[in-house]
C-alpha cells in the first residue's frame, strides 16, 4: 500500500508541474492585462452604433477636395495623419479643402497639432457659390492658432477655439505646439458649441439678430454670405502653415 501511495504522489505533482508549466512567467501580485489603447482613425462598435463616421481613414484623402475644384493639392497623408503642407500662399483659397459631402445638423470630433507659429482652422456650413473665392467667406470657423508663439499680438476672437471674428471662448487651456489637442463642434438647430480637450469653451445661435448685428457691424460686414447657409461644407484651412489632423469623425444628428 505505501509504495502504492507513493507512486500516486509522484504521479500528481508531475502533472501539477507540468500544468504550471504552461502559464506565463509573471511577479508576485501582478496581472495579465490586454492592450485596450484605441487605434487611430478607427471607430469602436459603440461609435458606429451611434451614427459616427469617418471622414479619414489614416490611409486616403478621397473624402475631401480642394474648395472649388475636383482636385486635392498642397496636402498629404503621413504617418496616419493629414498634413496641410503650409506651401500655399495666403490670398483666396489657398489649399483649403472641403468635404465632398455636405452637413447640416451634426456632431465633428478631431484630433489637431500645429506647427510654431502656425494658423488654421476648421470651418462649417461652407458653400460654392458664385462670386466667394475662400472658405472663410461663408463658413463660420473654429479658430486653430499658436496663441503664444504667433509673431502678432491676437484679439480675443483670434484665439484657439474662439469663433473667429464673432465670439470669443475665454480661458482655454491648449496642449504645447507640437502635441495633439481634440476639438469638437456641435451644430443643432442653429445652436453651435465649441469644445477644446473636454471643455466646452463657447457657444452661440447662428442667425439670431444678435448673429446678424455681429456680422453687420464686424469683422464679416463686406461678405454678405457669410453665415448664412442652414448646411454645407466641412473645412480645413492651410493659413501657410504646417497643420496636422488626425481622427477625424462626424455623426449628423
Amino acid at each position: 500500500m505505501k509504495n502504492r501511495y507513493l507512486l500516486g504522489l509522484s504521479l500528481a505533482l508531475l502533472i501539477g508541474m507540468s500544468g504550471c508549466s504552461n502559464a506565463p512567467a509573471t511577479e508576485a501580485g501582478s496581472e495579465v492585462t490586454e492592450d485596450i489603447t484605441p487605434q487611430n482613425n478607427t471607430l469602436t462598435a459603440e461609435e458606429k452604433a451611434a451614427g459616427w463616421e469617418l471622414l479619414f481613414d489614416g490611409q486616403s484623402m478621397d473624402q475631401w477636395r480642394l474648395f472649388g475644384k475636383d482636385t486635392l493639392a498642397g496636402w498629404a497623408v503621413v504617418d496616419g495623419e493629414m498634413q496641410a503642407l503650409g506651401e500655399a500662399g495666403l490670398e483666396g483659397a489657398g489649399s483649403d479643402i472641403v468635404s465632398k459631402k455636405q452637413y447640416q445638423d451634426f456632431e465633428l470630433s478631431l484630433e489637431w497639432k500645429i506647427s510654431e507659429a502656425g494658423n488654421s482652422g476648421i470651418f462649417f456650413n461652407v458653400v460654392e457659390d458664385e462670386g466667394l473665392n475662400a472658405v472663410y467667406q461663408s463658413g463660420p470657423e473654429y479658430q486653430l492658432i499658436d496663441d503664444e508663439g504667433f509673431p502678432a499680438e491676437l484679439e480675443d476672437w483670434q484665439k484657439t477655439a474662439a469663433n473667429y471674428g464673432m465670439h470669443i471662448a475665454p480661458n482655454v487651456k491648449t496642449n504645447p505646439v507640437g502635441t495633439f489637442n481634440t476639438s469638437k463642434i456641435k451644430v443643432q438647430d442653429g445652436q453651435v458649441e465649441h469644445w477644446l480637450n473636454g471643455e466646452k469653451v463657447v457657444e452661440y445661435e447662428l442667425w439670431t439678430d444678435d448673429w446678424k448685428e455681429r456680422v453687420a457691424t464686424g469683422k464679416w460686414k463686406d461678405y454678405p454670405k457669410y453665415g448664412q447657409a442652414k448646411m454645407g461644407h466641412i473645412a480645413l484651412q492651410d493659413h501657410g502653415n504646417q497643420c496636422w489632423f488626425r481622427n477625424l469623425k462626424i455623426r449628423e444628428l
